[in-house]
């Protein structure tokens, strides 16, 4: 499998000529994903999903897509077939397996509501919370870790991490940090995977990562 980093909270797997992707929101530049398979939504927020980048994507992609997502966000976007998940149900679409866990968002402040979200295990191998900071119940190879969100402080990252412990770290979410923020925030996830004998890839927007 191949990961391909978008801007923010956006992600691209290939994987025997399919392309999963998972949360193409508005902080996100246009962008093809060929053999299209499926769309991951993690939440309704609009820098998770943008029905821009929905609409070119199913335009483009040469047969059926399938749309995952929690029920709120079916419900803010009900111009599509979404397939409704929650926590605990393992999904296939084309050669991707998707396990989803979690269920609620971080907290950002007490007078904002909390909606759904759901983290998602694409093939056993990499870990998407979205914006949560869940557990997930296995061995985790490649954590994607957000890394800047009105709802996150880097020390509640470190102490994710230092739970999590994966194999691998790269940062996402990344779009509200100054570039020395974001140098900083990286410099805490790759302190906190490489104490535990990890490695961190401080991927960019348009870099790529072979999962396998």
């Amino acid at each position: 499998m191949i990961l391909t980093k978008r801007e923010h909270a956006c992600l691209v797997i290939e994987h025997e000529g399919a392309s999963l992707v998972i949360d193409p929101g508005s902080f996100t530049a246009p962008f093809t994903a060929e053999n299209l398979a499926a769309i991951v939504v993690t939440h309704e927020h609009a820098d998770h999903v943008a029905t821009e980048h929905l609409d070119r994507l199913l335009a483009a992609a040469p047969g059926a897509v399938e749309l995952f997502a929690p029920a709120g966000v079916a419900a803010e976007h009900p111009g599509y077939d979404w397939t409704i998940v929650v926590a605990g149900d393992v999904r296939a679409a084309g050669p991707f397996a998707l396990a989803f866990s979690g269920g609620r968002h971080a907290t950002i402040h007490r007078s904002i509501p909390i909606v759904d979200n759901l983290g998602v295990f694409v093939n056993e191998t990499l870990y998407y919370p979205g914006d949560s900071y869940t557990v997930p119940e296995r061995p985790v190879d490649v954590l994607a870790v957000p890394s800047s969100a009105p709802w996150l402080k880097i020390g509640e990252v470190m102490d994710y991490l230092d739970v999590v412990r994966p194999r691998r770290s790269f940062p996402t979410h990344e779009r509200v940090n100054s570039e020395i923020g974001q140098r900083m925030a990286n410099a805490r996830i790759q302190r906190v995977t490489e104490l535990h004998g990890g490695t961190f890839v401080a991927l960019e927007a348009g870099d790529s990562l072979d999962l396998d």
